[in-house]
């Protein structure tokens, strides 16, 4: 495999991961927020999803 696409191959992974994690810590603020009650929390939690 030649060196730039192995590099583009890593690339295109670590984007997908960093939006994966992007992705799990807003579900888990938004059951955070659920779980304290906070109404206000949640809507702004889930806000960011609509946002994308």
């Amino acid at each position: 495999m030649a060196p730039e696409l192995h590099y583009q191959i890593i690339l295109n992974r670590v984007a997908e991961l960093q939006n994966e994690a992007t992705t799990y810590r807003r579900v888990r603020e938004a059951e955070k927020a659920r779980e304290r009650g906070g109404h206000h929390r949640l809507r702004a939690s889930l806000g960011k999803f609509r946002s994308q």
